[in-house]
């Protein structure tokens, strides 16, 4: 079997998903454009090479729709022959995307691929979409499908997560982010997105508060206690009747910032680095994705960092470093506890509640950032992981070479 080896990654800043974030103005296509247009530039590659583009995207419509991948591909100048896909496995799409990517280079199939995302959130509503899930009163009766925000209070309230507990953990994820970047450690991968005359737009991911703490956190009002107590509360009870009731401690100081952004990461087999002269940074050991309980449904990094480690006859004690997506803060705090990792490893620059989450692009984001990080402390071993709604898992492991 081939060996999957990251040779390149790189990504736009995350910009505020709202009418007034600065990459409002940059049309989705665009940010994937540019993305394609740095991987080719930074490495001199000659894109006749990559075989297929997969970019991940969860709201998949208008401006973002039609396969946006290929799209990109012609809006970049790479050649016809080059393919693009779409996928969509909701937050996990961009890690998606490189897993699937790694399993083609395995299975000897393929030989280079750009894998990663898309999400501008500002221009595409999240769950302007639909779906049966959120939409089909019968599968809602059967499953107990709640928004994730529910989920994610559901989660605090079962395993005693405060509202304290949950605000000192946001305000830990933007000390740590205001740390990073200004020590530029996001400098390898992070590119000035640029707008159609070539003005500079967008440098540093725009949504950090480095000035946030506990104090100003707890001035936040829940931001799903109001929908909680409409019903969606006693639909989640049904499912865990053990609680009384849900405590809402989950608000948009604590939980994941809704953001523009899109991300790529060059993978290919040692004989297609050795031909293009590009040395590989990492190679991708493990992967793998497991389903999880609907209801609850954020609790998936867990049994899927589980099963992969198990798969490949590894522990956590063999992990040095992880990335786990902060959808709400008691997501990594609920992974860190259960499955015993020290803090220090986990998110050590910060995460989605300071930086943001473009949710087709994100699992792409953490894992370059996790990749960026093993090479600047000289670690070996490093593990991306992320919930995904409808109650899912996803979990990767790369090695630095």
């Amino acid at each position: 079997m081939n060996q999957a080896y990251i040779y390149d990654a790189c990504r736009t800043p995350r910009g505020r998903g709202k009418s007034d974030g600065a990459l409002h103005d940059i049309q989705p296509v665009q940010l994937a454009q540019q993305v394609l247009e740095q991987l080719r530039n930074r490495n001199q590659l000659d894109p006749t090479w990559v075989d297929d583009v997969i970019l991940g995207c969860v709201t998949p419509i208008g401006e973002q729709g039609a396969d946006i991948a290929r799209t990109a591909v012609l809006a970049a100048g790479y050649p016809q022959s080059v393919a693009g896909v779409q996928i969509n496995r909701f937050c996990s799409s961009g890690l998606e995307a490189v897993n699937m990517a790694a399993a083609y280079i395995m299975s000897g199939q393929q030989e280079l691929i750009i894998a990663g995302g898309i999400e501008s959130m500002s221009r595409v509503a999240m769950g302007a979409d639909g779906g049966a899930m959120m939409m089909n009163p019968q599968l809602i009766a059967q499953h107990q499908f709640v928004p994730q925000g529910i989920s994610a209070d559901l989660i605090a309230t079962k395993y005693g997560y405060t509202r304290t507990a949950v605000d000192t953990y946001a305000a830990e994820s933007q000390r740590k982010a205001a740390i990073a970047h200004a020590e530029k450690r996001f400098a390898k991968s992070l590119f000035t997105v640029k707008d159609e005359i070539g003005v500079d737009v967008l440098a540093f991911d725009e949504g950090m508060r480095p000035e946030t703490n506990v104090e100003s956190l707890a001035k936040l009002k829940p931001s799903f206690e109001t929908i909680g107590k409409m019903g969606l509360d006693n639909m989640a009870l049904m499912k865990y009747p053990e609680l009384n009731e849900i405590n809402h401690v989950h608000h948009a100081g604590n939980s994941s910032q809704i953001v523009d952004g899109s991300a790529g990461i060059l993978i290919g087999n040692k004989a297609m680095g050795d031909k293009l002269g590009i040395k590989p940074r990492a190679k991708i050991t493990a992967f793998g994705v497991c389903g999880s309980e609907p209801t609850i449904m954020l609790t998936g990094p867990i049994p899927a960092t589980q099963k992969v480690l198990k798969r490949n006859k590894m522990t956590i004690q063999d992990i040095d470093l992880f990335e786990v997506n902060e959808a709400f803060a008691a997501i990594p705090m609920l992974f860190m506890d259960i499955l015993g990792v020290d803090p220090s490893k986990v998110n050590v620059n910060g995460g989605a509640i300071a930086l943001g989450h473009p949710l087709g692009a994100t699992g792409a984001i953490i894992l370059m950032t996790l990749l960026d990080e093993l090479e600047r402390t000289g670690k070996g071993t490093g593990l991306a992981s992320l919930c995904i709604g409808g109650g899912m898992g996803i979990a990767t492991v790369i090695e630095r070479v």
